[in-house]
């Protein structure tokens, strides 16, 4: 069973930011999975699915981003599973925009809510899938960007980034290799 987790923030008033890329493309793999997130559990808003025979959650914490490893550390517990069946997609300011790139493992980089997700399940053995987030023209703090909404002109950019990000995860979930999927979605 895996766990595919994507990292926002709750308010409506977050969801076009750029640390809401991680929602939108959760919600992609929902919708591509033809299902809704229609409880609350281990401070998420949950999806539950079945590809290939085998239980997928999807989750998006209500925790917001810096508190996100509560969430994900309740629904491993809740759903006796480990980290290497965990699937985290994330906004990464460390790429350039609209940039896709999956690990098997690693550091937080810059990223506090992964900080908290890596401190509260004890491990940097999971896979993530970064969208990148990087303007080079933007030169504002760090915390002010990425709370702020995407840019009109690169709406697309992104939604086609979440939606790459989205397959990606659905691919790794249906058993195909992290390292396969990395060579076709990476980039």
């Amino acid at each position: 069973m895996y766990i595919i987790v994507g990292l926002g923030n709750p308010e409506e008033k977050y969801l076009k930011t750029f640390h809401n890329m991680g929602y939108i493309a959760v919600g992609d793999v929902a919708a591509g999975l033809g299902v809704k997130f229609k409880k609350k559990e281990c401070e998420a808003y949950v999806a539950e699915a079945n590809i290939n025979g085998e239980k997928v959650i999807l989750a998006r914490p209500v925790t917001y981003m810096n508190n996100s490893g509560r969430a994900v550390k309740q629904l491993l517990a809740k759903y006796k599973t480990s980290a290497e069946n965990l699937i985290v997609i994330y906004d990464d300011y460390d790429l350039p925009k609209g940039k896709v790139r999956i690990r098997p493992s690693g550091s937080a980089g810059t990223h506090n809510g992964m900080r908290s997700v890596i401190a509260e399940i004890g491990t940097q053995n999971f896979t993530r899938i970064r969208i990148g987030i990087r303007d080079e023209e933007v030169n504002i703090p760090l915390i002010n960007y990425v709370l702020s909404e995407v840019k009109r002109e690169d709406y697309d950019l992104f939604i086609a980034a979440c939606t790459r990000a989205a397959e990606a995860a659905t691919e790794i979930a249906k058993g195909r290799a992290v390292e396969a999927v990395m060579t076709d979605y990476n980039g």
